[in-house]
């Protein structure tokens, strides 16, 4: 799945083509995402002008002067900039198609991604107005994750992967950041001390940064249709490493279920 820094490459790669240019067709081939796209978006998007596209949690937003459409990436989905004319393939679901002879092409095999038309201000809409804070902004500090985890009894790493918590700390990377801060993922969040949140935040914003300057794995052209933005694996020093050892101490990592996510730790490093 498509994790904050694979969106924040997405959002980066496609916004200098549609930053200023008119949407002149809006081509829906497969309406049947998580939710349906509605025809909406189609009718009314034509026409109007791509004032901005900004990155909230894992959800792009396309702004224009008559709405914004709301979109997530699902388990599979990806966008691409191509030719006007460029054939399409078995999951390419939907076309923008723009002014300047480009089209934004939406790929998604699973079929979990969506988007969603909102006339009003998108962030009041449902799925963004109780998003926590952004992880790579001020907002999100260790006085804010001490803070809410106070009253939290479930372990650490379902702690930060709430999004209610912090956005964007998917599973790849809860998995990183613990094992920066020497913190055991099955720790109950409101026994860990202010110092260890101290250390776990900044794990956090390290890793993340540093996974969007990769472009996730690897910063594909967001020209090129067979290029898709993935996961910096060559940087993970836990997570996929189960029964390997430890890079610091040389311990076997162990793995774990936590609420059905696979969880890889040390268990000498992270206590």
């Amino acid at each position: 799945m498509p994790e904050l820094p694979e969106v924040e490459t997405t959002c980066r790669g496609i916004e200098p083509h549609l930053v200023g240019i008119r949407v002149l067709k809006i081509i829906i081939r497969q309406p049947k995402l998580r939710w349906p796209v509605s025809q909406d978006l189609a009718d009314e998007l034509p026409g109007e002008i791509i004032s901005s596209i900004e990155r909230r949690g894992k959800y792009l937003i396309f702004h224009s002067r008559l709405g914004s459409l709301i979109s997530h990436l699902g388990m599979s989905g990806s966008f691409r900039i191509l030719l006007n004319n460029a054939t399409p393939e078995k999951h390419d679901h939907v076309d923008f198609i723009l002014e300047n002879g480009k089209t934004l092409r939406y790929n998604d095999p699973r079929r979990f991604g969506c988007m969603l038309w909102e006339k009003g201000d998108a962030h009041q809409h449902p799925l963004l107005k109780s998003l926590g804070p952004e992880p790579l902004t001020a907002e999100f500090n260790e006085d804010i994750l001490f803070k809410k985890s106070r009253n939290k009894k479930t372990s650490v790493k379902t702690f930060i992967m709430d999004s209610k918590t912090v956005v964007g700390v998917g599973n790849i990377y809860a998995n990183e950041a613990l094992f920066s801060a020497g913190i055991h993922p099955k720790r109950s969040a409101h026994k860990i001390s202010k110092t260890r949140y101290i250390k776990l935040t900044h794990s956090i914003k390290r890793i993340l940064l540093t996974a969007v300057s990769m472009g996730g794995t690897t910063l594909r052209d967001f020209t090129d249709e067979n290029g898709k933005p993935g996961y910096f694996s060559q940087s993970l020093e836990v997570y996929g490493r189960a029964c390997k050892p430890c890079i610091l101490c040389a311990t076997t990592l162990k793995e774990i279920r936590i609420n059905q996510r696979s969880s890889v730790y040390c268990p000498k490093c992270q206590n």
